[in-house]
């Protein structure tokens, strides 16, 4: 494949400056407001280089199938890969990237604003005031400071409220599978029981996976502390829902707020349904941690760079399923860009041909791991073009390309 113009598309409505970004390098950018479903991307997908997502778009395996050899990589504009089936990803020569880090601060100070919200109950007042009741009491009203907030997963967003907690007076401390090295005064628990027992505050902050699921149930609500609050900015299959609304109802949970469930609305249109509607103390905010102009920019700029370097000089720095390799791209040559099945004799096969067609090679790099090998080769311009087309035909060849 000898792509002189990429062709990327664009979904979900991911910040302007992708497009700019990219239509700045001479790439044709289309894009779309909504998350188009499997038959949708099934029919249009194969006419793109590459594709930019949000988090309800899925990139399932039958898609991948659909797109043959045409799709190179698939931007994630959010933390989030979920969506996107990685594995058959990986087998089809296809990269995937996404930006963890560009809305961290975002999340964080969301989380530390519902964390005051709950504490002075500030939901429930702002409603009754819309409703014209007035509520001035100090019942159930406190400070957070001198409180202990719990936080569940110690990465990017935990260590970030961490921070930002210790700051406002509050006792910090952590639970985090991986050992991870604690900021200013916070410490780290032994178990997540431990972290339950003394928390006045317990902030989520794990991806979802499998030891993930339904972390948050009955069991772990009856060790928290009698009264205190609940926040789950992270996953909505992290928590049990039914169990957390009885714990709510019981009294022994004195609040909690909710940005992410487990089944949401696929677009702004569709209605929104929770068994926590109409609780007492409750905040529910639809999946908007990340959402800030400033963190749907900087993802803009990060996701859209990756996809440059990757459709450009065949860069994978930074992608989730392939090996990662960054090499600089050498004046006078061009490069071709391989994806094999990583089976012994591959790059014997590939240097045979090089040396049959008397080209030189002015750079090689292999990348394996277990399922595929990466290849970025720079050889004489005028041999590239022949040398992808012979490499592609290899039995073991995924996916050859050439840029320059």
């Amino acid at each position: 494949m000898n792509q002189t113009k990429f062709r990327v598309l664009l979904v979900e409505n991911i910040h302007p400056v992708a497009k700019s970004e990219l239509e700045a390098l001479g790439y044709e950018v289309d894009t779309l407001s909504h998350a188009p479903d499997e038959d949708e991307l099934i029919r249009i997908l194969p006419n793109y280089t590459a594709i930019g997502i949000r988090s309800k778009t899925e990139i399932t395996d039958r898609v991948l199938k659909a797109c043959g050899q045409e799709l190179v990589s698939i931007g994630c504009f959010c933390i989030g890969t979920n969506q996107v089936d990685l594995v058959s990803a990986k087998n089809h020569g296809v990269a995937v990237f996404n930006a963890p880090y560009s809305n961290t601060r975002s999340v964080a100070e969301l989380v530390i604003a519902e964390m005051i919200s709950l504490s002075r109950q500030l939901g429930d007042r702002n409603m009754k005031a819309h409703r014209g009741e007035w509520m001035k009491s100090a019942e159930g009203s406190r400070e957070v400071r001198g409180k202990t907030l719990g936080i569940v997963g110690y990465g990017h967003i935990g260590a970030q409220v961490s921070i930002l907690a210790e700051a406002m007076g509050l006792k910090v401390i952590f639970f985090d599978v991986i050992k991870k090295l604690p900021l200013g005064n916070a410490y780290s628990a032994g178990s997540l029981d431990e972290l339950l027992e003394k928390s006045d505050f317990v902030t989520l902050h794990v991806p979802e996976a499998p030891e993930t699921m339904n972390l948050i149930g009955k069991r772990e609500f009856s060790r928290m502390k009698k009264g205190s609050f609940l926040i789950n900015a992270s996953r909505g299959t992290v928590v049990v829902i039914d169990d957390l609304v009885a714990a709510l109802k019981s009294g022994h949970v004195a609040g909690c707020a909710v940005d992410v469930f487990p089944t949401e609305p696929a677009s702004n249109k569709e209605k929104f349904l929770s068994p926590l509607q109409k609780l007492s103390n409750v905040i529910l905010t639809p999946h908007i941690g990340g959402s800030t102009e400033e963190a749907q920019k900087n993802i803009g700029y990060e996701v859209s760079e990756s996809l440059r370097r990757c459709l450009s000089i065949g860069s994978t720095l930074g992608a989730v399923n392939f090996p990662n390799v960054e090499l600089p791209l050498k004046t006078g040559t061009n490069r071709i860009l391989n994806v094999h099945r990583n089976e012994p004799g591959v790059l014997g096969e590939i240097n045979g041909l090089i040396s049959k067609a008397g080209a030189n090679i002015e750079s090689q790099f292999l990348s394996t791991d277990d399922k595929i090998g990466y290849l970025v080769m720079d050889v004489n311009s005028q041999f590239a073009q022949s040398l992808a087309q012979d490499i592609s035909k290899l039995a073991r060849s995924i996916k050859t390309r050439v840029v320059s």
